[in-house]
């Protein structure tokens, strides 16, 4: 029978001591507030709606990213045509270092409805999630760029969440101003 020598065990004793110490354990957390469902509901209401799927061409990418100064990561749009003109957009923005689904509603102006956080994957910045914060972008349009800290608040703690939803509203007003206004 061999035992451990003196060097190996204070390897594992270090070891096992670092890992708690610095909580090595992955942790997930992920909330999911709405459906998709629902969230038409929220924003719509009884308002009939079909869907629409729409692919972009390069030079409308090209065009909202410039407009927007911000990437658009996909040539799809997930959307949904609402009776009377609006659309409603289910869509993904980066949080600090997972995904957040949120759906936003845009009427027959290019003006903002409302935006509901479907599922947020973060540890923290949950407070994007609270209605006051959201309702900021109520009305707001293509006509002026948000930014972080002056058209739009910031959350103390859920910054780069803030900045990103705030870039992704960014994104889908000039996405509408260069495609869907048209459809």
């Amino acid at each position: 029978m061999k035992y451990f020598d003196r060097r190996t065990l204070i390897k594992f004793g270090l070891t096992a001591t670092a890992g708690i110490f610095f909580n090595i354990t992955a942790k997930t957390w992920a909330k999911i507030y709405l459906t998709p469902e629902l969230a038409k509901n929220i924003i719509w209401g009884d308002i009939s709606m079909s869907p629409f799927p729409v692919t972009m061409t390069k030079s409308q990418m090209k065009e909202i990213k410039k407009q927007s100064k911000v990437r658009v990561r996909s040539d799809k749009i997930n959307a949904w045509k609402v009776d009377g003109g609006g659309w409603f957009i289910l869509d993904q923005v980066i949080g600090k270092h997972e995904n957040i689904d949120i759906a936003v509603g845009i009427d027959a102006t290019g003006g903002i409805t409302g935006i509901e956080i479907l599922e947020y994957r973060e540890t923290y910045g949950y407070e994007v999630a609270n209605p006051k914060w959201r309702k900021q972008f109520t009305g707001k349009n293509a006509s002026v760029r948000l930014r972080l800290g002056k058209e739009v608040q910031n959350i103390s703690g859920a910054t780069l969440s803030c900045r990103h939803i705030t870039d992704g509203i960014n994104r889908l007003t000039q996405t509408w101003e260069q495609v869907l206004k048209n459809l």
